[in-house]
């Protein structure tokens, strides 16, 4: 568990740790603004494209080879994205870096289903919540101390070498600690390339329009979300007649956990991670703060992400989804609250925060459990990443349209970034909003299910 702890954290660390870092690269390297996209949202786009072709394959071929793998091919992308001489080779390790990213996190998941039984996951998924969470949160401020302390020239290439001695450490313990599946456990089943490539093309065509939203001008980009809707529908329908075992096993979103769990999921990280991509823009060039002090401003997140996720992991199994209903209020409230304070400065924002931190980690960590709660371990790498790809089509529809909004009202404003700041928040909290309505279906099904049983089981005694 900490080996595969630590591998995800760096994986997901470098989805918000080169936010703060974006002005140092391009003064250093001279990106223009397409590549400087690039370098912040290629890492997202071969991220959601490996994970559910590496979950199919850990399922079947072994976790432990494919998660030492992919760790190795991420510290080597990490160390070449520091020693880039050019924006070009920038941009090519970090969609490598993206691509090993998107092989090792499935795994992690997997790992969980496949070394603890149902009833002892929700500590082990707790733990993987607080460190989905706390990576996401403090992403900006590990990547602001860095910039302070060896300066914005080397500061941006210490945020890639920082993986690689971490990197290191863990591939070597991973192959002591991690179990290998025997030989003969090991499926030869076909692993459904169709399937991998109808898959991939929708994910790809889907991503691509809002991760450049703001570079590809005009309504044309759009045809790329239609191309991607009718491959996702025509991946739908191979599935299912694929004879053998399909790359997702769709019968796992009859499962109500499962598929409510899913679109909980992504709904969140709409407006979970555009959160720090709004807010530290509004802080270093609205409000002029340095890299370090942007990133203590979320830290509050951070810590009260973290607290909340390790009580979350232990008591989900008593409470269930209501846990994440609580989760949600707790985030909508927290971000309704730092509207009203935040034209007095980013530290004024330091309760609210806190208060949406702690919703969060009712919200992820519970939600990751329950989700995965009735997955059988054979299919729980697959799952997993499913899960995972969702969340980083959230992540990715949640910046293209928050970020639209942002920069219209910014416009709008005449260049003031607290009013355009404020307008956007309010899109954020529209997407936890409904990710909360999806949450109170679940429980008032689950509920109406408990009643009609009860119901059942008094007339079946009845009768006898």
């Amino acid at each position: 568990m900490t080996v595969a702890l630590v591998a995800g954290f760096m994986t997901l660390l470098d989805v918000s740790i080169v936010n703060v870092a974006l002005p140092s690269i391009r003064a250093d390297l001279g990106l223009s603004s397409s590549e400087l996209q690039w370098v912040l949202s290629g890492y997202a786009v071969t991220f959601g494209l490996l994970l559910v072709p590496a979950g199919r394959f850990g399922d079947a071929r072994g976790r432990r080879n494919v998660f030492i793998a992919g760790l190795a091919v991420f510290t080597l992308a990490s160390a070449g994205a520091g020693l880039a001489p050019s924006a070009t080779w920038l941009v090519v390790a970090r969609l490598v870096q993206g691509a090993a990213a998107g092989v090792v996190n499935p795994q992690v998941s997997g790992l969980i289903q496949q070394l603890f039984e149902p009833p002892e996951r929700g500590r082990p998924f707790g733990l993987l919540g607080a460190t989905i969470g706390i990576s996401t949160a403090v992403g900006p401020l590990l990547g602001g101390l860095l910039i302070e302390i060896f300066g914005a020239e080397q500061g941006w290439r210490w945020i890639f070498y920082i993986n690689v001695p971490i990197g290191l450490v863990a591939i070597v313990l991973g192959l002591k600690w991690i179990p290998s599946r025997p030989k003969q456990e090991r499926t030869h089943e076909s692993l459904d390339p169709v399937g991998v490539v109808l898959l991939g093309l929708s994910v790809i065509l889907l991503l691509l329009p809002l991760v450049q939203e703001r570079e590809w001008h005009g309504p044309a980009k759009w045809l790329l979300v239609v191309a991607a809707a009718a491959i996702m529908a025509g991946f739908v329908v191979w599935e299912r007649r694929f004879g053998r075992t399909p790359l997702v096993d769709l019968a796992l979103f009859r499962t109500r956990s499962y598929g409510l769990g899913a679109v909980i999921g992504l709904l969140y990280f709409a407006g979970f991670t555009s959160i720090f991509f709004t807010f530290t823009l509004l802080l270093q060039s609205g409000l002029h703060y340095s890299a370090l002090e942007a990133g203590l401003a979320v830290t509050p997140f951070a810590l009260g992400s973290a607290a909340a996720s390790a009580l979350g992991g232990r008591v989900v199994n008593r409470y269930g989804r209501p846990l994440v209903v609580i989760g949600l209020v707790l985030v909508i409230a927290g971000l309704a609250a730092t509207d009203l304070v935040v034209q007095h400065g980013g530290w004024a924002t330091a309760v609210p925060l806190l208060v949406a931190g702690l919703g969060s980690g009712l919200v992820i960590s519970p939600n990751q459990t329950l989700t995965l709660a009735e997955v059988p371990v054979e299919r729980a790498g697959s799952a997993g990443a499913v899960l995972q790809t969702g969340q980083r089509i959230g992540t990715a529809v949640g910046i293209a349209a928050v970020g639209a909004v942002f920069f219209n009202r910014l416009d709008h404003h005449g260049g003031d970034w607290v009013p355009a700041f404020r307008t956007s928040l309010w899109v954020t909290v529209a997407f936890v909003v409904i990710a909360l309505i999806a949450a109170l279906g679940d429980v008032l099904l689950d509920r109406k299910d408990t009643r009609t049983g009860k119901e059942e089981l008094i007339t079946v005694n009845r009768r006898g």
